[in-house]
């Protein structure tokens, strides 16, 4: 069994990697060649566990990704098995693996609903996820323009700063958040707000929104009016969505959303639905985290890990 550590994962993980990925993950889902199982939840008085399984056999991907959450932090790792045998094949730590599977995961979404000149992004959040959203989006869109709103200014500066050099976009923080919204191509939310961050009345007309930030029900990064102001919204799983997407609890109730009119991203992408109509359509991608996204992508990076010589073999 091969055990991966954080270090190892960062010497081969790439977001062009993590797109690959995902997107065959998504694929796989459309064409039912893979199990897409919704994330289990259970906790004592201090720590929660949340388990996401996963299966594709033509990926050959069969496993997990479990993390625990408490006061103290989160860790997490991706557990793989043999699709034929039933063995534990690698254990991954997955803290940057996640990162870049949230980050790919808006960047395929992006890619179909995006208007194909997209070229400014607005981005709420200043955190690890706030990162990977913005490597993700500069590779499929051509983007040229990036507006940074974080509630803490001296972190959404060195944030601004640290992204510009790694995309090579110029990118600018502003003080306050309609600024990160407002008239802009993309908009992001990577944030872990329990309270709106986006307001609809800054959503504009050919806008593509990514919400990302929560996967509790009590939780959410929107308002009501973004969705009145919607036409097509996305989900990496309807299933998963029914039970964690905090963000539709509020429209559900009050008719501003349906479940009918909610579609999930995989059958979207081989043309099942068409997305975007025109480019004046708002568009909009409700991302959960998937357990088939981190164990796709880290069979590649167990792959690229063995070529290098990464890691230490364990006996199980």
């Amino acid at each position: 069994m091969l055990y991966l550590t954080e270090a190892d994962v960062a010497r081969v993980l790439t977001m062009d990697l993590a797109l690959d990925a995902v997107s065959a993950a998504f694929r796989k889902l459309a064409l039912e060649e893979a199990v897409n199982n919704p994330r289990q939840r259970c906790q004592t008085d201090h720590v929660m566990l949340h388990v996401l399984p996963a299966a594709a056999k033509t990926l050959g991907a069969l496993g997990f990704k479990a993390y625990t959450t408490s006061k103290a932090g989160a860790q997490f790792h991706v557990t793989l098995f043999d699709p034929k045998q039933g063995g534990i094949t690698a254990i991954i730590e997955a803290d940057v693996l996640g990162q870049y599977r949230t980050g790919a995961a808006s960047g395929v979404a992006t890619k179909k609903l995006a208007r194909a000149d997209a070229s400014t992004v607005g981005l709420f959040g200043t955190g690890k996820q706030a990162r990977t959203q913005l490597l993700a989006v500069c590779k499929v869109r051509p983007v040229k323009k990036a507006f940074v709103y974080g509630r803490d200014a001296e972190r959404r500066k060195t944030f601004s700063a640290q992204l510009e050099k790694e995309t090579g976009v110029e990118v600018v923080p502003v003080e306050k958040p309609e600024e990160a919204a407002k008239g802009l191509d993309i908009v992001i939310t990577a944030t872990a707000a329990r309270e709106p961050v986006l307001l609809g009345e800054w959503v504009s007309e050919g806008q593509h929104l990514n919400v990302i930030g929560s996967n509790m029900n009590t939780k959410t990064e929107t308002d009501v009016e973004v969705f009145r102001r919607t036409r097509v919204v996305t989900v990496d799983s309807k299933d998963q969505a029914k039970m964690e997407a905090g963000d539709f609890v509020e429209p559900l109730k009050v008719g501003a959303l349906q479940w009918g009119n909610v579609l999930e991203l995989a059958p979207m992408l081989v043309g099942r639905y068409p997305g975007r109509e025109s480019s004046q359509d708002v568009t909009l991608f409700k991302s959960l985290g998937l357990g088939i996204e981190d164990i796709a992508l880290a069979v590649k990076v167990v792959e690229l890990a063995k070529q290098q010589g990464l890691g230490k073999q364990l006996l199980v």
